[in-house]
């Protein structure tokens, strides 16, 4: 069973942009070298930086967690990253 990840990504504009994956490392490393695959939103955005991260078990799930932490306002968000680190 292959583990999936629900990360958030802070822009250089300062924004947070929130997506799924199952290599974190090579998604970053994707939204940073701005060509597809990377997300529209970041590519005139970088460089991003990976500021949170949590498992989910599959695919569902992490799409699941992902609509709900995208529905979160700015700063419930920051909240959410402060309390990991």
């Amino acid at each position: 069973m292959k583990l999936w990840f629900v990360y958030i990504l802070r822009c250089a504009d300062d924004t947070l942009y929130t997506g799924i994956s199952v290599d974190v490392g090579r998604r970053v490393d994707e939204h940073n070298a701005g060509n597809p695959p990377g997300a529209r939103y970041t590519s005139g955005r970088r460089p991003v930086v990976l500021v949170y991260v949590e498992t989910a078990e599959n695919r569902s799930v992490a799409q699941r967690r992902e609509r709900e932490i995208k529905a979160l306002d700015r700063d419930d968000k920051l909240a959410l990253i402060r309390a990991t680190v």
